[in-house]
């Protein structure tokens, strides 16, 4: 059936309410855009669904969340997993609450049952409930920091964490079965609720949830004492994170917290940003507004579904707000609990700090200065969570801190996703040490780079949407793969870890290796001078992504360096002679 056949489909078929034909019938002439919504139906990942809200095969909207969820209700049903349940969560955004409503009437449908949160929640709290709840699997209706046009569908396995290898392909496997709308089932909520198959759970987790989270703190009685110093600006940014942020915040002492107030309340249409991204230097404006009326100390944002965590801090050398990537607000935490948990005697035996392979080489040397293995695992938290359970099983590492490059990080183990609740709490607890000790959090972090080295990193993205785009990012990937470059941005390539093939290939030997880690479509360049970079087709938009870093004498010669590569990196690879 052609993308038209489908187009028109949808336009009769009564299976497809009247909102949905009224807005595609409007399309009519738009040869564009029916193909963009028809050409494929909407890639059901390693992780989920992510699109544009709309009708059609190619866009979030009821029907293909359905579709999605009768894949993971055969997959689950398969296992014999049905009496166990499935929770589910949901944001702010657009049509958040009613895909999380038709994702359980579909498991309901099917026998299971599900556990649904009364209002939104953050992501990590339905990490933290898969597992408080015993269930067999976890859904959470986000499109974390994408634009407003957009929503997703994120599937957990009972562990707690994202779904890993081999439930991701299975799962996988059995969505792309769900070929019709005939497969698919659903029921009435009323009937459901009779049944005692869709159940609303809330204020119960939320405590639970609340009680582990301040089990992380390392120092109480510095937060008890530095609390009523310590001036805190925080925006949610309309998403889910204002109640449990300034919950914790509260319970552990923190008196002087500021909320933007324009950006307190959830909004699906996130009316003050085009981009509700903590990484964006605009998404912080009114906040950065309020700390200079309020003189604080440090601002944090918080990402609609507050897994991922923004920071600014005051310098006071200069009077300046300093941003903060999430490579260096996570060194901040991960060095103070080392440094913190080695000093005092609660370190665990055989502690591990993990982290991604795009995430700054500085918590290699940090780790080796407090004697923790350092693990890295792929690009996604979710292979963080699996370190967790792994090390469970095996009795082999104490999970200490898992961190990404992307504002994630994780303290502890009652989750296993990032988790930006833990991390705002634990990054207030540093500032309270930096301030008893006569510093800022850009005091300590200058401290650190003095001592490791001046690391710095950089990510960039090419945007190339639709059939065209996707034919271009498979194109370049091949081409790195089979040309590589000899030197990228005064650089030498050393070594060539191709993740989907599970080949290192040292360029200066000739040794070949496997790289140990599970097959990604993933390029990854070990270079001269302590600097690497690595290209990535995104898993959840139109992109390829290139992540960057190097290692300076200063922080204005790495910013040099880095500026380097990253020329190189953005106009193509140019210097595959050699």
């Amino acid at each position: 059936m052609s993308y038209m056949d489908t187009y028109r489909q949808w336009c009769t078929d009564p299976y497809f309410d009247a909102e949905t034909q009224t807005e595609l019938r409007a399309l009519e002439g738009n040869a564009a855009e029916i193909e963009d919504r028809f050409y494929r139906q909407l890639e059901f990942g390693t992780g989920g669904l992510r699109g544009v809200i709309g009708a059609g095969t190619n866009r979030m909207n009821i029907y293909t969340v359905r579709q999605a969820t009768q894949g993971l209700a055969n997959y689950i049903t398969d296992r014999g997993g049905q009496e166990k349940g499935v929770a589910i969560a949901y944001d702010s955004r657009i049509m958040s609450a009613e895909f999380a409503e038709e994702a359980a009437l579909c498991l309901n449908a099917n026998g299971i049952r599900a556990y649904v949160f009364d209002s939104l929640r953050p992501t990590p709290e339905l990490s933290f409930a898969v597992r408080e709840l015993g269930c067999v699997s976890g859904i959470v209706i986000t499109a974390s920091h994408n634009p407003r046009e957009y929503n997703g569908y994120k599937v957990y396995w009972e562990d707690g964490a994202q779904i890993t290898p081999p439930h991701d392909k299975n799962i996988l496997a059995q969505v792309a079965k769900v070929t019709s709308f005939d497969q698919v089932k659903t029921m009435a909520k009323e009937e459901a609720v009779r049944a005692g198959l869709y159940r609303v759970i809330g204020q119960e987790i939320d405590d639970r949830y609340m009680e582990e989270l301040k089990k992380q703190a390392v120092h109480p009685e510095i937060i008890r004492e530095m609390a009523g110093e310590i001036r805190i600006v925080y925006t949610p940014l309309h998403g889910t994170g204002n109640l449990p942020v300034r919950r914790v915040l509260r319970e552990l002492g923190f008196t002087n917290v500021y909320v933007v107030k324009e950006q307190e309340l959830p909004d699906g249409t996130f009316p003050t940003v085009a981009y509700p991204n903590p990484e964006s230097p605009k998404a912080f404006e009114l906040a950065l507004k309020l700390a200079k009326e309020v003189d604080a100390d440090i601002v944090l944002a918080t990402d609609p579904d507050a897994d991922r965590l923004g920071v600014y801090c005051k310098d006071t050398k200069t009077g300046e707000y300093v941003t903060f990537t999430g490579n260096m607000s996570g060194m901040l935490i991960a060095e103070y609990i080392l440094r913190e948990r080695t000093a005092t005697g609660t370190m665990p035996a055989n502690p591990a700090l993990v982290e991604t392979i795009v995430t700054t080489d500085m918590a290699k040397a940090i780790a080796a200065d407090y004697g923790v293995k350092l693990i890295e695992v792929l690009t996604g938290f979710k292979y963080i969570g699996e370190q967790i359970k792994l090390f469970e099983e095996q009795e082999s590492f104490s999970y200490v801190f898992g961190l990404e490059e992307s504002y994630g990080c994780l303290a502890g183990t009652y989750a296993r996703d990032k988790d930006a609740c833990v991390a705002v709490m634990m990054l207030c607890e540093v500032a309270s040490w930096c301030k008893k000790n006569g510093r800022t959090l850009w005091d300590q972090m200058l401290l650190m780079y003095e001592k490791y080295g001046f690391y710095r990193e950089g990510l960039d993205t090419k945007t190339l949407k639709g059939i065209d785009g996707a034919a271009q990012i498979r194109e370049l990937m091949r081409q790195s793969r089979e040309n590589p470059p000899k030197e990228l941005g005064g650089f030498h390539v050393l070594a060539v870890r191709d993740y989907g093939s599970d080949v290192r290939k040292d360029l200066l030997t000739g040794a070949v290796e496997a790289t140990g880690l599970p097959s990604s479509n993933v390029l990854y360049y070990e270079l001269s001078e302590n600097a690497w970079c690595c290209v990535r087709p995104s898993g959840t938009e139109p992109k390829i992504k290139y992540y960057f870093g190097v290692k300076g004498s200063s922080l204005e010669d790495a910013e040099e360096k880095l500026a380097a590569l990253r020329a190189v990196l953005m106009r193509g690879t140019d210097s595959r002679k050699g």
